[in-house]
């Protein structure tokens, strides 16, 4: 459901002038047409790309004003949130945004996420286990779960939901080095040496992975 509203943010879309031009000729028809939904997501999507979060924020507030049950306007005023700090805001948009999307992977995503970002761990563990019994076949989902155990030391735990993504994403290179890194810090070098052979063959260079080999010689 977001995905696609995500990529339309990408940074490589436009270079900055081109952004700042955007956003320049949007706040001109916006003093125009100050209740258009439309073109406060198209200029809180350039303040997003350009960073600048308060600005974003300040747009999603005045489409949740407009229009409370806005989806993409609650998924991404979240994050705008989540980038201010605000988190107990960006719980708060979360929790309302599944109130009218019961279930969405991206929304219990991002709200495992925040909890994991604010220390919240149980909660995380919880929504990140609750996801992945609705999501078995998600490689994404998986990844993630990796991701905060990985970040919480918990090595063995991260090194099997890493091995489970895979399983169900062979070409993610991402995966593949949070496992070798992984292997890695565990000792098992022969695996991990497995992990940066297979990507080498798949066309990444090995100097992009010298750091990793270099752990390997010690």
């Amino acid at each position: 459901m977001f995905s696609l509203l995500l990529i339309s943010m990408s940074a490589n879309a436009q270079n900055y002038s081109a952004l700042k031009d955007s956003l320049s000729k949007a706040v001109d028809v916006l003093a125009y047409h100050p209740d258009s939904i439309d073109l406060r997501l198209k200029k809180a999507s350039w303040n997003m790309e350009l960073q600048q979060w308060n600005y974003a924020k300040d747009e999603y507030d005045a489409v949740l004003k407009l229009n409370p049950k806005n989806i993409a306007g609650l998924y991404y005023r979240a994050f705008v949130n989540e980038k201010l700090k605000r988190y107990n805001f960006a719980r708060l948009d979360y929790e309302n945004l599944l109130a009218l999307v019961p279930g969405n992977f991206e929304v219990q995503l991002g709200l495992a996420l925040l909890n994991q970002k604010d220390q919240h761990y149980t909660e995380a563990f919880d929504q990140m286990n609750s996801l992945i019994s609705q999501y078995p076949d998600s490689a994404v989902a998986f990844a993630a779960r990796g991701g905060i155990e990985k970040e919480r030391g918990l090595l063995e735990l991260a090194e099997y939901d890493y091995s489970e993504a895979i399983k169900r994403d062979s070409c993610n290179t991402d995966y593949r080095l949070n496992r070798a890194d992984i292997l890695l810090t565990l000792g098992r070098k022969d695996d991990a040496k497995r992990d940066l052979d297979d990507m080498v063959k798949s066309g990444i260079p090995r100097a992009n992975l010298i750091d990793l080999y270099k752990r390997l010689r010690k």
